[in-house]
């Protein structure tokens, strides 16, 4: 566990590209945090060093620069020196700043889990609970998604929304309001929720948005950064630490967005 006095730091594996490098230098600029950067010409080595810095409690956020992210994971997944507790579960969650949304949006998981069984969508629900918390969302409202608000035969996981809508209320994730199937318009719109005649305990004001399949999630958001005016951040969840694994291709505001929601969630 990170020393509560001790300033932020952040471990860069190989963050030698210019996105990584000025996002870092960014945020050293702004004092948010110590910056520790780890080159190494073999990447597996690299990570491993970074990994064991985060171990030893030397560093309180880890993030990916040039190194593959497979090569990144197989570290950060090593059962004898990795930082994936055990009973853990590895997952993705984004933030979204929409001009069209009237607050921060969380979404999960667009980068990790293909098809989420039961005991991992609840472990997302938990991690996304418990990070809107330490944002300062007292009671967040978490929307179970799919394309309607009924399920069916052919979309067996629906079946298991009522079982994890029971664990909320029996406050097996802390304060939060959770509810679905719902689908995304009902999820963050009143008024659709009013057109279609529903009424749901999250009155189309959702926080989160528990996505079905990494296929919904991976769609939804691509869409919000192609064709919306919006800013996106995204980390690993599970792990001893928030984890930052950009897209070799993402700006530096993009990297930069991302290591300060990782920040914020220490």
């Amino acid at each position: 566990m990170a020393d509560a006095k001790r300033h932020p730091c952040i471990v860069a594996v190989n963050p030698s590209d210019e996105a990584s490098s000025a996002a870092l230098r960014q945020i050293e600029d702004c004092r948010l945090a110590e910056v520790i950067r780890i080159e190494d010409p073999l990447p597996e080595r690299a990570a491993e060093k970074a990994v064991a810095l985060i171990r030893r409690g030397d560093a309180d956020v880890l993030m990916k620069g040039l190194i593959g992210t497979d090569i990144l994971l197989r570290a950060i997944l090593n059962k004898v020196s990795g930082l994936l507790p055990e009973g853990n579960v590895l997952t993705h969650l984004s933030a979204f700043e929409i001009a069209t949304y009237h607050k921060m949006l969380y979404c999960t998981d667009v980068a990790v889990i293909p098809y989420p069984t039961q005991k991992q969508r609840t472990e997302q629900i938990r991690y996304a609970v418990d990070i809107c918390h330490k944002l300062g969302i007292f009671e967040p409202k978490v929307a179970l998604l799919h394309c309607a608000e009924h399920g069916g035969k052919q979309f067996p996981f629906v079946d298991g929304y009522e079982e994890i809508k029971q664990l909320s209320i029996q406050g097996e994730f802390g304060r939060c309001i959770v509810d679905g199937p719902l689908d995304l318009k009902t999820a963050c719109s009143r008024e659709a929720l009013e057109a279609k005649g529903l009424a749901s305990p999250l009155e189309g004001d959702s926080d989160v948005l528990i996505m079905p399949d990494i296929e919904a999630g991976n769609v939804f958001y691509k869409s919000m950064t192609l064709f919306t005016p919006s800013r996106t951040a995204g980390i690993l969840c599970g792990t001893q630490c928030p984890v930052v694994v950009p897209s070799r291709g993402d700006s530096p505001e993009a990297k930069f967005n991302s290591i300060l929601f990782a920040l914020a969630c220490v």
